[in-house]
């Protein structure tokens, strides 16, 4: 079972969530938190494996709550939840670690495929605004860029085609299936490219991508 934490401070909302991910069979919902300061607290008590938590919420922001997580409970995969992709603090949120991020107004199927993609390791954005998200990054400075640049050229050629891809939002199959490898040989890579970048997910990879101006 994944185990999941909900937090958004609209009981409506929480609730609504808590249907549609335990209409499926490998989904539990565990635990709930109407602001971020008990979202942390929650996560420490329980053991989770993801947590959808909402941006704006009283006490602690879902995305200061989301960086605090990221130094407490390393294993816990987050998920931003936002009524809208257009926050600039999104971006904040994918670079401090999170998985990635869902809108509210999505289908329960997208919902419930965000919280597995998530629990298997994955990155995930709503498709519809995959492009925006990237777009909202401002122009990363100069220096930035060059540090970039740097860490994406200690990358062999193999790795740097799969950086490509995974840049552009393919999952690992869809990868596999362009550069006529495996799956398993594609998640090896991955794995590898992660930590020659010093990256803790995908997202942070492509966003690296994007501020060597490689996308």
């Amino acid at each position: 079972m994944i185990r999941v934490l909900v937090a958004d401070d609209e009981p409506l909302i929480t609730a609504g969530i808590r249907t549609v991910l335990e209409s499926a069979a490998d989904i539990e919902v565990v635990a709930e938190a109407e602001n971020g300061r008990t979202a942390v607290e929650v996560a420490l008590a329980h053991r989770l494996d993801v947590a959808l938590i909402d941006v704006n919420m009283p006490v602690l922001d879902g995305l200061s709550a989301i960086e605090e997580l990221r130094g407490l409970v390393p294993t816990l995969r987050t998920l931003v939840l936002t009524s809208f992709g257009t926050e600039p603090n999104v971006v904040r949120a994918l670079r401090s670690g999170a998985a990635g991020f869902v809108l509210k107004s999505c289908t329960p199927d997208e919902l419930i495929r965000a919280v597995r993609a998530a629990y298997g390791g994955d990155a995930y954005l709503s498709p519809p605004v995959t492009r925006l998200v990237l777009d909202m990054v401002t122009p990363a400075e100069i220096e930035r860029g060059h540090r970039a640049s740097e860490l994406l050229g200690t990358l062999a050629p193999r790795e740097s085609e799969v950086l490509r891809l995974l840049a552009e939002g393919m999952s690992n199959a869809e990868i596999g299936r362009g550069l006529s490898m495996s799956e398993a040989s594609v998640k090896t890579y991955v794995s590898r490219i992660l930590t020659k970048l010093n990256c803790s997910n995908r997202v942070q990879a492509a966003l690296l991508v994007r501020d060597a101006g490689h996308s």
